[in-house]
């Protein structure tokens, strides 16, 4: 029986199909889990809709994870649509454009403001609402997406490490907290993606190209890596695994430093 089999996931994040969510949905559909999505706006809309056709969702309904409306709207949706839920998946994140081009002590208020919003606290905001249709089904898994730069200055990233640092601290309150409602709440910290939103970090390719030459196995990671531990996490596999972060990186994390290329 497929490890997913009558499970209900509601993924929020996907742009396109190089989506990290959408690598996690897939990954999530092909284990036979049932699929709900939202999407950010009218111009995401079609290619959310064609996607979420793919895997035959019940549920395709925008969400602007700054609206307490919006986030109200999709869990009413939800709960209509199966009466409860069994998985989560927050893959959401933004800083504006701006913010990865200045020096990170000219972060403006409106710009912290803006990113610690929706990259942060929306993961309290959605995880607070589908808290009880988790619990309606006996429990479940909630995960989001993080990157090292929580951890490692990395040039460019900036505000959006801060965001990601709260993130992963909310993670650990929030199983802290959930985990006696049989909740899990869990973080895949990846390495370098291509991706829509990583094409507007200055310096991504490089990025990149480091990560390749240095990381252990010498090479860079995918999406369909990712929605592989994704998977993992959500699934009875990990069924004693909470408030943890899931490094998938290729090994770059583990480095102190590394020796010019070429030498063992």
């Amino acid at each position: 029986m497929p490890l997913l089999e009558g499970r209900r996931a509601l993924v929020f994040g996907v742009a396109n199909r190089r989506s990290i969510a959408w690598a996690i949905a897939q990954a999530l559909a092909q284990e036979g889990a049932s699929l709900a999505f939202t999407f950010q706006g009218d111009r995401l809309e079609k290619g959310v809709r064609e996607l979420a056709a793919t895997v035959d969702s019940p549920l395709v309904v925008p969400a602007d994870v700054t609206s307490d409306a919006d986030l109200d709207r999709v869990f009413e949706n939800v709960e209509s649509t199966w009466g409860g839920l069994d998985i989560l998946v927050h893959s959401v994140a933004f800083a504006p454009p701006q913010t990865f081009e200045r020096p990170f002590a000219e972060t403006t208020r409106d710009d912290f403001r803006a990113a610690l919003d929706i990259s942060a606290y929306s993961l309290i905001a959605l995880t607070n609402r589908a808290a009880p249709l988790l619990e309606t089904s006996g429990g479940g898994a909630v995960m989001t997406m993080t990157f090292n730069a929580s951890q490692r200055t990395y040039p460019n990233y900036n505000i959006m490490a801060v965001a990601k640092a709260a993130l992963e601290a909310e993670v650990r309150y929030l199983a802290y907290e959930l985990g006696p409602r049989n909740i899990r709440v869990n973080a895949i910290s990846a390495g370098p993606v291509r991706t829509l939103a990583a094409r507007s970090i200055t310096g991504f390719t490089v990025m990149e190209d480091h990560t390749e030459r240095n990381a252990p196995l010498r090479r860079n990671i995918s999406a369909d890596d990712v929605g592989q531990a994704a998977l993992y996490l959500c699934s009875p596999m990990a069924a004693n695994v909470t408030g943890q972060i899931l490094l998938v990186d290729a090994g770059y994390s583990i480095l102190g430093m590394s020796l010019p290329e070429g030498r063992p």
